[in-house]
């Protein structure tokens, strides 16, 4: 793979499968041949850092999150944090852009905050055709972050990175907006799914509880929970805490908030129940990630 730097995406070893992160908060590349990708056909592996793929020539056959893509020219994909990837065959002669944020830098960020709009759509859709003149737009964009990349390496601060990559993010919840209104009519679980994560997006920070949202949709809980896992491979609890836990984590990170303000503004009644709730989703205390 070649990628700006010669920096490479760092495995780490886990119980379950490999986890693949990137060891600075962005990273561009292109020209990745074959053969590296080859390298990734015989496991599959789950990614904490944010990967986005502009294919100009060429075909990849992937899987990710179990369902198979066909990714050729002019397709852009994006593979949110925590899904499941195995490349499963390279064919012609491939020509494709990469762009990567790791997981540090996009929990500053909060992009589940910034994506949930969409959070759907792309999870069920992480493959997007452009037309043409669209594509020659993406690339000469990811052409441009390259150049930049390479000229101001090692000085460009990570507010401005931010930026770069909201623009990125924003001209993707255009297109897939897009998406969505072109699709005849939602089918009844795409309906709760969609609803579902409007109102988490919304109300997040007070509820919690799966009741509340489910009183909210005017269905039973054990109606919504099946259908949201059905929908999105998630359990609603998941998607409640991911977005608890990535405003806890970008608060701790980014700013110098309290952790018991910080357990207060996420509607937690004492920072000790804050701290286990953190603990058993992250695995370590808030202070102690505030300090890793």
């Amino acid at each position: 793979m070649q990628l700006y730097k010669n920096k490479q995406m760092d495995t780490n070893t886990a119980k379950e499968l490999p986890k693949l992160d990137i060891p600075e908060d962005w990273i561009v590349g292109k020209d990745i041949s074959p053969e590296i990708l080859n390298m990734y056909t015989n496991f599959p592996c789950r990614l904490k850092a944010g990967i986005f793929v502009l294919c100009m020539a060429g075909e990849i056959e992937a899987s990710i999150d179990a369902t198979t893509y066909q990714v050729k020219a002019n397709d852009f994909v994006t593979i949110l944090p925590g899904s499941i990837l195995q490349i499963l065959k390279v064919t012609g002669e491939l020509k494709i852009y990469f762009i990567g944020y790791s997981s540090l830098f996009i929990t500053s960020t909060n992009i589940i905050k910034s994506t949930l709009d969409i959070f759907y759509t792309i999870k069920t859709s992480p493959v997007f055709p452009l037309k043409e003149e669209v594509a020659q737009i993406f690339r000469d964009h990811m052409d441009l972050l390259a150049r930049t990349y390479i000229t101001c390496y090692g000085k460009i601060s990570r507010e401005v990175t931010k930026h770069m990559f909201f623009t990125l993010i924003h001209g993707l919840g255009d297109l897939y907006k897009d998406l969505r209104t072109k699709k005849t009519v939602l089918g009844k679980s795409e309906q709760i799914a969609h609803e579902f994560t409007q109102l988490v997006m919304q109300h997040y920070s007070q509820e919690r509880n799966v009741s509340f949202y489910a009183d909210k949709l005017g269905i039973t809980q054990a109606h919504l929970s099946t259908t949201i896992r059905q929908a999105t491979g998630k359990t609603c609890i998941d998607i409640i805490a991911s977005m608890v836990i990535m405003d806890a984590k970008a608060q701790l990170k980014s700013t110098e908030t309290s952790v018991q303000d910080i357990a207060y503004s996420l509607n937690f009644t004492n920072m000790s129940f804050f701290g286990k709730y953190f603990k058993r989703h992250v695995g370590i205390s808030p202070l102690e990630y505030r300090n890793s």
